[in-house]
């Protein structure tokens, strides 16, 4: 038995939301499906710590400022409680623990499968994230099992961790981070990887909240889309490479006593091996290694590599509407912070209501 719906969104984190709220503007039918069981556990469900990069004056969604002094930066809890009250305020049609397995064409429009169920629906907006799967290097399965490992996405505080020294692998933004917390906390600690670099200044201080953190989200917002040249020459290296470290300088690393080590090149006889030859004997492993996109339910032909769909700010060629919002620089730098993705949601959703007012032309 199967369930038609004119409009599903897949996913309820701020970009399923942010679409959901202008369809609900456009009384367009549709229905969101998160696969947690909470509205925000996507954020709830990281570090204790975890703090946004983003002013909370920029991170209210459309409709719903958010409920913080302006130039704090909200925790990650903050965020979680913000989306759950943000979905009950609109009173968004969310349904909770539906975990899309496929999506594919079929009877006029789309059918996706969510363990066993089946819907049907005219347009699908793919709202999942930028990145959803826990990415380590194969290598990593030949670790010594007395070892404690586990990917930065488990990781919650030092607690979890066995006594003794720790091998933070991967030095962006939740590598600094962990490794400067958990030396905080007495803790041997040794980051390995590549100097991703860093923002030239402390988004933290005084300069950074209420000039330097405006001026960088006007650059991202307005200048690196892309519309403008700059901006589609700076594009692929953003999705491919990823960002400077944000909050946490070399400085900061060494001022908390944690040691710069090269890349970890592999495992041999269950310890790690630097590139630089040297072997190491941690008692715990924390791969801040990042995450890879999780495509491979979509049953269509729109794969553009191994980073993102064939799209076109977010509308796929080839296969009217199915449309995508929350990727890598969907249209700018700034799609993945709220701002930008609040700016995504609205495009995708004067869309559809432009293809469901003239009723499905382009199908």
């Amino acid at each position: 038995m199967s369930e038609r719906i004119n409009t599903i969104v897949i996913g309820g984190g701020q970009a399923g939301l942010a679409v959901g709220y202008h369809l609900a503007k456009s009384a367009i039918p549709f229905v969101i499906l998160e696969a947690n069981r909470h509205i925000g556990d996507s954020w709830r469900n990281r570090w204790d710590t975890l703090r946004l990069f983003t002013l909370a004056c920029y991170a209210g969604l459309d409709g719903m400022p958010f409920p913080a002094p302006a130039r704090s930066f909200p925790t990650k809890d903050e965020m979680a409680d913000y989306l759950r009250a943000y979905a009950a305020h609109f009173d968004l049609p969310v349904r909770t623990g539906v975990h899309v397995d496929r999506l594919w064409r079929g009877d006029g429009g789309y059918v996706l499968s969510a363990r066993g169920k089946r819907y049907k629906a005219e347009q699908i907006v793919v709202a999942t994230g930028a990145r959803q799967r826990p990415w380590v290097p194969p290598f990593a399965s030949g670790l010594d099992p007395d070892i404690v490992q586990m990917h930065s996405s488990a990781y919650r505080n030092p607690r979890q961790l066995r006594q003794g020294s720790v091998l933070v692998v991967g030095a962006g933004n939740s590598g600094s981070e962990i490794a400067r917390e958990l030396a905080s906390h007495g803790r041997s600690v040794v980051l390995s990887g590549r100097n991703t670099g860093h923002a030239p200044f402390s988004i933290d201080g005084f300069l950074g909240r209420h000039l330097l953190c405006p001026l960088v989200e006007f650059v991202f917002y307005r200048v690196l889309t892309t519309d403008t040249k700059i901006g589609r020459r700076v594009r692929p290296f953003v999705i491919s490479r990823g960002r400077p470290a944000i909050r946490v300088k070399l400085k900061d690393l060494a001022a908390a006593g944690v040691a710069r080590v090269p890349r970890t090149a592999k495992i041999s006889n269950g310890l790690p091996v630097l590139e630089d030859g040297r072997v190491l004997n941690p008692a715990n492993v924390i791969w801040c290694t990042g995450f890879r996109p999780n495509l491979a339910w979509i049953d269509l032909p729109i794969i553009a590599n191994e980073f993102e769909p064939i799209h076109e700010r977010g509308l796929v060629k080839g296969s009217p509407g199915l449309y995508f919002v929350g990727l890598e620089f969907l249209y700018s730098v700034a799609s993945g912070t709220v701002p930008g993705v609040s700016r995504d949601a609205r495009y995708i959703a004067d869309k559809i209501a432009a293809r469901v007012e003239s009723g499905y032309a382009d199908a």
